[in-house]
């Protein structure tokens, strides 16, 4: 991940009205493979893309100054591409949380993917798929900017920031959804591995 940020300190958690969310066991298309749980957390042998023909990266000077450009035309829900190249890593600004034990770094272009608090995409990390956002009215355009919500991967985020997405939902401290509230969680698509973890705090119920 490169968020487009300045680095502050993470908020106090904050507890919020019991509610439910978009959750990832209901899919949002016919999924191409689940992992069997022996394999969630390891690295699926997908074949690499060519993500030439998906994004292009405008690379700009400053600190997580890059953002990545959509090339393509998908409707709400379409797979966009899959997770083909990852490594094992530790929790660190670049990475994505795949699983309640599993870090990964990219190696490729969809690192430059920044957060928004209203994301074109998500990452789903049972299925190693990265999808239009099926909350995204239209679709995704070409000349859009390719975004996701990092609260939905990460649960404590390594390196907070200040979000300066300029939505009118911009949420402002993104440090991992531990520190969000349900209220504020219950309105995004999150990974299996983030409810498991909401589950597990007192404020949490399905």
């Amino acid at each position: 991940m490169s968020p487009a940020a300045i680095i502050s300190a993470a908020p106090s958690p904050a507890h919020g009205t019991k509610k439910s969310v978009a959750s990832s066991a209901k899919a949002i298309i016919t999924p191409s493979l689940i992992l069997s749980d022996n394999l969630i957390n390891s690295l699926p042998p997908w074949v690499k893309p060519d993500l030439d023909r998906l994004l292009h990266v405008e690379h700009s000077s400053g600190s997580f100054a890059s953002r990545s450009i959509s090339l393509v035309n998908l409707p709400a829900g379409a797979i966009f591409a899959r997770i083909t190249n990852p490594t094992p890593a530790t929790c660190a600004y670049s990475s994505v949380q795949a699983s309640r034990n599993l870090h990964i770094e990219l190696n490729c272009d969809l690192v430059y993917i920044n957060h928004s608090c209203r994301p074109s995409l998500v990452f789903d990390m049972t299925r190693w798929e990265i999808r239009v956002s099926p909350e995204l009215e239209g679709g995704l355009k070409v000349g859009d900017e390719l975004t996701f919500f990092y609260p939905s991967t990460e649960w404590d985020m390594a390196q907070p920031f200040d979000c300066h997405c300029k939505e009118a939902e911009c949420k402002g401290v993104i440090s991992g959804a531990k520190n969000m509230s349900v209220e504020v969680l219950s309105k995004y698509w999150l990974n299996a591995h983030i409810e498991e973890l909401l589950k597990e705090t007192s404020a949490w119920s399905c």
